[in-house]
């Protein structure tokens, strides 16, 4: 008995591991197509122009083919700034989403690695009643027989990846992943680009509120001066009551500009994964506590498609898609199954494990699709559809991408210019302002010229202001356009 139930363990043994086997004399090739990145662009630069300092005012200057640092917010040198992304990172639940969906993508991958290169290994136990009909048996008019069967066994099965179908699957499934790590990429990138622009928001109308605030006290200045001009007759009430209607018509934009500040720092709070209420815990931001860089760095033409997450995620899904060309191409093959069995069974529970009992089976199965109404076919042409599809949107990825990078640039570029030329508006309306002041009071000019000087004065504060707003704004939109650094 023991000599039976050693050469039984024996055959188990090989039933077991000849699907292993199998995987070690597979030689079969990979069909479809093998991906091959595609060609960078040629050209070695995004624009005609911004070849220039911006300006010697403006103290930005671009420099060529200079990395990004990783944390490219802190060159603004704001701790308030670095504080709140902090936050943002570890509470914003687009992230968190984003996180989970690499994580779900990883899985998928493990789930699909398991069944490509290792056998799948069952073990049963079965117990059951059952009735004999001697009909089965050609035997009519007999008596059938009711027995139990128990029974233990363990089946191997594995289907051999000869044409490269599972290769091409899991090849496909790397992509995948790929494409969700760059999607994280961007969702980070995008995260900090827009709290850097929120911030900019808020410092630009909180300097905007400052500025009407001014305005409001030279128009109260202006306004008790015309008062006792008419008390000793000088000037008509129309005077008065003109001015008096223009400081409550700038007074009247307060309430506005609060309103876009406290939407901007409702924006602010969801953005760091809090409710608008609390907006309150979240630092204030002014103009002075902002640093503008000074030195831009533009990476070349040929380094933006390793760095532009979107555009990279892009790339993912085109590799994918060459992938899955190989998956239907092979299904249109010969597909192969290994499959074996080993266990004891009896109808006696005592007896289940005696060597006379061992059943065992070992066998292969090969599928060839014969018809099936042109459906294969018309999966692999679909494959070969959507590759072209993910080709073309690569390309005008890569094509926004790069108008992203030159808008930016040529704004950028303005900037400097607009500045500038905002200053002397300012400083020459301020310069007229207190000119139109000083005559009014001598009453040498009409209050209508001195109204006109304070427009154009409240116009020059106010353009100031939106001028150095934008620089902010367009300084952290280029970082986001050349990618980030985020990640290097």
């Amino acid at each position: 008995m023991k000599l039976k139930i050693m050469n039984n363990l024996k055959i188990n043994k090989f039933i077991v591991f000849i699907p292993v086997v199998g995987i070690f004399f597979l030689t079969g090739c990979s069909v479809g197509p093998n991906y091959i990145k595609p060609d960078g662009p040629t050209e070695s630069r995004y624009t005609s122009s911004y070849s220039r300092p911006i300006d010697a005012r403006s103290a930005q200057r671009f420099v060529y083919n200079q990395d990004i640092p990783a944390e490219w917010w802190s060159l603004f040198h704001c701790e308030k700034l670095d504080q709140v992304i902090r936050m943002a990172i570890d509470g914003n639940p687009t992230l968190e989403s984003a996180k989970a969906a690499l994580r779900k993508t990883k899985e998928d991958f493990n789930a699909q690695v398991g069944s490509a290169y290792f056998p799948e290994v069952n073990a049963n136990l079965s117990a059951s009643r059952q009735k004999f009909s001697t009909a089965a048996a050609g035997i009519s008019n007999g008596k059938g027989s009711i027995f139990n069967l128990y029974g233990a066994s363990v089946q191997v099965s594995y289907m051999m990846d000869i044409w490269g179908g599972a290769k091409r699957e899991l090849e496909s499934l790397r992509a995948k992943i790929d494409y969700e790590t760059f999607q994280m990429d961007a969702a980070y990138l995008t995260l900090t680009s827009n709290i850097v622009a929120a911030v900019g928001k808020e410092v630009a109308i909180r300097e905007q509120i400052l500025a009407v605030n001014e305005i409001i006290t030279i128009q109260e200045k202006q306004l008790q001066i015309l008062e006792q001009q008419l008390s000793l007759g000088g000037i008509s009430k129309q005077d008065v009551l003109s001015q008096k209607s223009e400081l409550q018509q700038t007074k009247a934009a307060i309430p506005a500009l609060e309103r876009e500040l406290a939407v901007t720092r409702h924006y602010l709070a969801v953005l760091c994964g809090k409710f608008p209420i609390e907006e309150s815990t979240l630092p204030e931001f002014t103009l002075s506590e902002l640093t503008l860089p000074q030195d831009l760095p533009v990476t070349l033409p040929s380094s933006l498609v390793h760095q532009r997450p979107d555009i990279r995620a892009a790339e993912a899904l085109l590799h994918s898609a060459s992938a899955e060309i190989g998956v239907a191409e092979a299904n249109l093959y010969p597909q192969l199954t290994l499959n074996s069995g080993f266990g004891p069974q009896s109808n006696v529970i005592k007896d289940l494990f005696n060597g006379n009992n061992i059943v065992w089976n070992i066998g292969a199965g090969v599928f060839q699709p014969v018809f099936n109404g042109g459906a294969l076919k018309a999966k692999k042409r679909a494959a070969v559809a959507a590759f072209d599809q993910a080709s073309a949107q690569y390309r005008q990825t890569v094509l926004f991408a790069f108008q992203n990078v030159a808008d930016v640039l040529r704004s950028i570029e303005t900037d400097g210019s607009t500045f500038d030329a905002r200053i002397e508006a300012f400083n020459s309306a301020k310069e007229a302002l207190t000119l139109a002041q000083n005559q009014l009071v001598t009453g040498s000019i009409s209050n209508l010229v001195f109204q006109n000087s304070e427009h154009l004065f409240q116009q020059a504060r106010i353009g100031v202001v939106q001028a150095q707003a934008a620089r902010f704004t367009d300084t952290a939109a280029l970082f986001q356009a050349l990618g980030g650094g985020w990640n290097k």
